[in-house]
């Protein structure tokens, strides 16, 4: 090739955009919980699983939009913190998980951390932006 390729729209690229808001967000939650000894994603799943119940690791995986091998990471560690618990599920092929009063105990505890962090991270991105956000992470793209 000998003509200089264009690539300056590159430089507005959403996929990276998001990808660097989504890393600076799960900072701004990590950092307001890490006094409650969580992560913002042992977080959601805990809060997943008391709005939900008992679920199989592919039905919550599902649920947070996650890969299953990346769950079952997260899970490991919050089962060793005895915030869950992991059974064998009804056809024996299948887990289930579902949360522990320790495991209630913490999102309590760290309720307002998260509550301060959520609104700290809307207040930045503005309400258009937290709708935006919302719909998107709702929406299939083609």
């Amino acid at each position: 090739m000998t003509a200089e390729l264009d690539l300056s729209e590159c430089s507005d690229c959403l996929c990276l955009a998001s990808r660097r808001a989504a890393r600076r967000i799960t900072r701004a939650f990590d950092r307001l919980l890490r006094p409650h000894g969580l992560r913002v994603t042992q977080f959601t799943i805990l809060v997943m699983l008391i709005r939900r119940g008992p679920l199989t690791i592919g039905e919550l995986a599902d649920k947070l939009g996650v890969e299953r091998t990346t769950l079952s990471r997260n899970l490991a560690l919050i089962e060793s913190a005895s915030w869950v618990r992991i059974k064998s599920g009804e056809d024996g092929r299948s887990r289930a998980v579902s949360v522990s009063a320790k495991g209630r105990a913490v999102v309590k505890a760290s309720l307002d951390a998260w509550r301060k962090a959520q609104r700290s991270v809307a207040a930045a991105i503005g309400p258009s932006g937290a709708d935006a956000l919302r719909t998107l992470s709702r929406s299939k793209l083609r």
